[in-house]
């Protein structure tokens, strides 16, 4: 690589940072973009309130207790209905309200008065892949419900079954905005007879919805029950399922994140992210919060207190449609009071939202294991956040913390450099020591003379090891940010229209079997041009360093150095397009700061240096220190050159001394 090289790259990356400005949105054009996507979302929205009430009238139960009213007595009716519901008969008969619709800040909510359940939340301002409103789930079947169980007259009662009412009606969506808050009550009332209700006696869910919050408040009280009312022990058991539905252009890597995760605060647990069956747990001790967590979504349920204890269980949908995932199923036990209090959260995961709770939600977000979480949490999200502040283009943000990083870790990439270089000096020495020992039996010898000829240049062979052992983790915490990061979620960049996800520019339908299930239907071309780049550095990797071992065991190492980019080019090709991109830029950077090294380090330079190392070692004038790593090599050589004369019936050195010396003093 020449200088006339490195001007190129240059001007490559200028052009690239210039086109990413020029094609950036105005914030006119934003506001505009954006003003035409809520007057769709709220069309769509009151579409679907207005399917949704049409259902409710000609729901096909009302037609069926209408017909039996006009065929049974209404005695004969109530009586039937009081075995399933006790005292709350009335409340169990279907009654014909309307779904409250509360808007705020961040979302659309509908209270169904049929257990005073919330029955569908739309996020406002984020879409599905495909363009559509984003519902985190919605009313329709048996998959979605909330309530908890209690027994009157010995029957078992839940209170998804009764039917509320809302003592202050409203007619039309409820709007709250800012910081302003609003409470919305709804009743169910136990039966003084069949004809009437006990108007003192109620249970009570008190929803309270903030204007600028993804949290909703829920109070459930119990006024005046205990004749109607009989708990069965100390605890309250909470049903809450939900069925998730797809969000993302992917649907296998959603699968795969899709689970449920519990958390005491101090620690945070999760059932396996299967992606083609479920996985249940029971937890016994006290819990602070319980989420059915999506890829970038999720709904979490958050005690006042603690929960005392849960049964958790993901599970595969029976007849699923193209947009169910997974049915999340929860059985959580709290203590029984007369007043239980609760938060939900229905928002993204986005970490530095969920960490201003702080009660460890962010956690469930994942950014690797110990080893590399803290990359992420310390370093790379706050410089990612603080590059966002500037209102960039995300592609141009990941650039330029790729060179953040790259130039942080350049004295480790010199080192690197600096090691590779005195290995490419010494090649020729190094091949004629492998030709002076070709035999395996030699290997040992062949091994000891090149430690010697390192010694004696001063070469160090870990010093090309550590800068890789440094950088890899950061290369770990990088893979588990970019799929993870909400930010990124359908931010455009050049011909990729989502960074979280893959950028196919050739797609296909046909099903071919080792293609498909290796590397899918589509052709993500970041991740195409990162493997290029990956196959180019081995490549050129492989021809600068030396072939110190074995020649048909090196062979197959640089074979297995060419076959884990073509693994990556399988593995990356669904996954997020930011991450392919960060890679590219990666060996891209890596390929300039080498031109740059080679430019400025004149190898025979460094030769002369090595040279005159050998020179003061040869005479004792040096003073350089063996290292630890040389004297470990140094004795375990030792040790292998002891046993393999042990094996040969040989005395080893310091016996044979001993003995020539007792043979001289007996003559």
């Amino acid at each position: 690589m020449d200088k006339n090289t490195i001007i190129g790259l240059l001007l490559i990356f200028a052009l690239f940072i210039g086109y990413s400005i020029y094609i950036s949105p105005s914030k006119e054009q934003l506001a505009e973009r954006q003003r035409v996507q809520d007057s769709i979302q709220m069309a769509q929205m009151e579409s679907r309130v207005a399917d949704s009430l049409l259902n409710t009238q000609q729901n096909p139960e009302n037609d069926a207790v209408n017909d039996v009213s006009d065929k049974m007595d209404s005695t004969n009716i109530y009586t039937d209905k009081k075995s399933q519901f006790g005292a709350f008969t009335r409340a169990g008969e279907i009654a014909d309200t309307h779904p409250l619709i509360i808007e705020n800040d961040k979302y659309l909510l509908q209270i169904d008065p049929k257990g005073a359940q919330i029955s569908s939340v739309m996020l406002k301002d984020v879409y599905t892949y495909d363009s559509l409103p984003l519902i985190l789930f919605q009313q329709g079947d048996n998959d979605n419900k909330f309530g908890f169980t209690f027994f009157s007259d010995y029957i078992a009662v839940n209170t998804y079954d009764l039917y509320f009412s809302c003592d202050t009606p409203i007619a039309d969506t409820l709007k709250v905005h800012g910081n302003d808050s609003v409470q919305i009550a709804l009743r169910v009332y136990p039966d003084k007879d069949e004809t009437s209700v006990d108007s003192t006696a109620y249970i009570e869910y008190r929803y309270t919805i903030r204007g600028n919050d993804y949290r909703t408040g829920l109070d459930i009280s119990m006024i005046n029950t205990n004749s109607y009312i009989s708990l069965s022990s100390s605890q309250i058991e909470l049903i809450w399922q939900e069925q998730l539905l797809q969000q993302e252009k992917s649907r296998k890597n959603e699968m795969t994140a899709n689970t449920i995760y519990y958390s005491d605060i101090s620690d945070i647990e999760n059932l396996k992210e299967t992606p083609d069956k479920g996985d249940s747990v029971n937890v016994i001790t006290g819990l602070k919060w319980i989420s059915f967590k999506q890829l970038f979504f999720t709904s979490t349920i958050i005690a006042k207190n603690k929960f005392s204890n849960a049964t958790l269980v993901t599970e595969m949908p029976q007849n699923p449609d193209n947009r169910q995932l997974k049915n999340m199923r929860a059985r959580i036990c709290m203590p029984a009071e007369k007043n239980m209090s609760m938060d939900f959260y229905f928002g993204p995961n986005k970490y530095r939202l969920l960490k201003t709770y702080d009660i460890n939600l962010e956690s469930q977000i994942q950014l690797g294991g110990k080893l590399v979480a803290w990359i992420n949490k310390w370093i790379i999200i706050p410089i990612f956040n603080f590059l966002e502040g500037f209102g960039w283009n995300y592609g141009l943000i990941i650039f330029i913390l790729t060179l953040i990083i790259k130039t942080v870790l350049f004295p480790v990439t010199y080192k690197n450099y600096i090691s590779s270089a005195k290995m490419r000096i010494v090649k020729p020495e190094i091949e004629e020591i492998s030709q002076r020992y070709p035999k395996q039996e030699d290997a040992m010898k062949k091994q000891q003379a090149t430690m010697a000829l390192y010694k004696q240049y001063g070469i160090r062979p870990m010093a090309g090891c550590l800068p890789m052992l440094i950088q890899f983790p950061i290369l770990i915490a990088m893979f588990r940010f970019f799929p993870s990061s909400f930010e990124l979620r359908q931010q455009p960049f050049l011909w990729a229209e989502d960074l979280s996800s893959y950028d196919a520019i050739v797609s296909w339908s046909t099903h071919i079997p080792i293609i498909s299930s290796f590397y899918g239907n589509h052709v993500s071309l970041f991740t195409l041009l990162m493997t290029i780049a990956t196959l180019g550095y081995t490549y050129i990797n492989n021809k600068l360093m030396p072939s110190a071992g074995d020649a048909q065991q090196m062979k197959m190492m640089k074979w297995m150095m060419y076959l884990m980019p073509v693994m990556f080019l399988g593995i990356f090709n669904n996954y997020s397009s930011g991450l392919s991109y960060y890679y590219l830029l990666v060996n891209l950077i890596t390929f300039a700061q080498m031109g740059i090294f080679r430019l400025c380090i004149k190898e025979d330079s460094l030769k002369a240096k090595m040279q005159a190392y050998a020179q003061k070692a040869r005479t004792g004038s040096s003073k350089n220190k063996k290292s630890k790593w040389a004297l470990k090599m140094e004795n375990y050589i030792k040790e292998q050159q002891a046993n393999a004369q042990k094996q040969r019936g040989l005395p080893n050195t310091k016996q044979r001394h001993n003995t020539s010396y007792t043979a001289s003093k007996k003559r």
